[in-house]
């Protein structure tokens, strides 16, 4: 009886007809891992440039037209043409801080963003400043990752609702009207 047990278990070693079916078992789950990562974090990249080129050219059309002011709305229109993200008109939230280049205050270190689990804020702090000021203009888009639960998108931080942000900076000096 153990003879037998032994018998087949030797011929069963010696089988190599499912070698590739253990690989297979073995890296496809690892290799779907980095896939689906690398496509998170290609995504988030290419938000996070649209948002910074977008704050950008809002900047510049601020710095450009110094005849005017434009309002709250007006900004995060100019920011939103550029498709930042879904819904950009309910998920980015902009601050504008003026700041003494002699008299140096520094920016507070965490961004004011919208949380789709809580009532919506007004803008933190909305000022265009005086002649010669500097302005920094704050942006945070909040976002849903696309494989939230994937190693990437895992490693995002969010909030309850489960979105992510992206946030840019930018800055210009007031021009003299």
């Amino acid at each position: 009886m153990m003879q037998s047990i032994f018998k087949k278990l030797r011929l069963f070693r010696k089988k190599d007809d499912g070698n590739i079916t253990v690989e297979f078992v073995v890296m496809v789950p690892m290799f779907l891992t980095f896939m689906l990562g690398a496509v998170e974090i290609g995504i988030t990249t290419i938000r996070a440039s649209i948002l910074e080129r977008a704050l950008d050219e809002t900047v510049r059309h601020v710095r450009l037209n110094t005849g005017t002011a434009p309002t709250h709305a007006d900004l995060k229109t100019m920011i939103c043409q550029f498709n930042v993200v879904p819904e950009c008109e309910s998920n980015l939230r902009l601050e504008m801080l003026v700041r003494d280049v002699r008299n140096w205050e520094d920016l507070p270190a965490t961004y004011a963003c919208t949380d789709a689990s809580t009532a919506i804020l007004p803008m933190s702090e909305y000022s265009f400043g005086m002649d010669n000021d500097l302005v920094v203009l704050r942006a945070c888009a909040k976002y849903d990752p696309i494989f939230p639960n994937a190693i990437f998108g895992a490693s995002l931080s969010t909030d309850a609702a489960g979105d992510a942000s992206l946030t840019a900076m930018s800055a210009f000096v007031q021009e003299p009207r």
